[in-house]
């Protein structure tokens, strides 16, 4: 069985599109920067885990200024787009590594900071991968985690455009579980549960255009979180 369910031709196609950049990208980190304790000015070794075309690296590097920047995927033809991405960025120090997120090719406690964002949910061996982002941290380094939850990737929408392992999804608190199964540390305050309206079944247009506003006790679409790898 191969490690990750591979994304469909729209998926591929979408993953390069502003809409993906500005509103699924850079508002998750938007608002993973904000639930970082202790906030570093810089992070010597960042990766990428699934970084897919690339376009984060450039935003990993200008957020958290790191001496090395590493981007991780099973697919080749990832890597190598992302190679273009930071050569266009101007970024020189940028390294790529070409292997599975359930055995990542990396040294114990090398890493501060580990960016795993819209990847997990595409992992077959999910328990597996978490335990690998563990080992790679540093103790005192960061996980900064944003995923699609199960009410999400079942919806028909996602179902018809997209492609996912449906029998590993989970909800936010299964996959909060998770990661404080793993050995990390996820404090309340570093839990965001943004309802985007991409999130919805109904694209926001209810509430955008006819004022309805989301139930309160809705099943969670989205989960940020920043976890840390204890020191001994």
């Amino acid at each position: 069985m191969p490690p990750h369910v591979p994304e469909t031709a729209f998926g591929v196609w979408f993953l390069q599109t502003p809409t993906w950049t500005v509103h699924v990208l850079e508002r998750a980190l938007k608002d993973l920067e904000r639930l970082i304790p202790d906030r570093r000015a810089s992070y010597p070794v960042v990766i990428d885990v699934g970084c897919g075309w690339g376009r984060s690296l450039p935003k990993l590097h200008q957020r958290f200024s790191p001496q090395r920047l590493i981007g991780i995927d099973v697919d080749p033809k990832m890597l190598d787009a992302s190679r273009r991405e930071v050569q266009q960025a101007g970024i020189a120090n940028a390294e790529f590594v070409h292997c599975s997120s359930s055995a990542l090719a990396l040294p114990d406690n090398s890493v501060d900071l580990l960016f795993c964002h819209q990847t997990f949910h595409h992992l077959i061996d999910q328990e597996d991968a978490i335990r690998e982002f563990f080992r790679v941290l540093k103790p005192g380094g960061i996980m900064l985690f944003a995923e699609s939850t199960r009410r999400y990737i079942h919806s028909w929408i996602i179902r018809l455009l997209f492609r996912h392992p449906m029998e590993v999804q989970k909800t936010a608190g299964e996959y909060l579980a998770l990661v404080r199964s793993a050995g990390f540390v996820v404090k309340p305050e570093a839990v965001s549960y943004p309802y985007l309206w991409w999130s919805r079944e109904d694209l926001g247009i209810l509430e955008r255009w006819f004022g309805v506003k989301p139930a309160a006790d809705r099943e969670e679409t989205l989960i940020n979180l920043v976890a840390v790898k204890p020191a001994p």
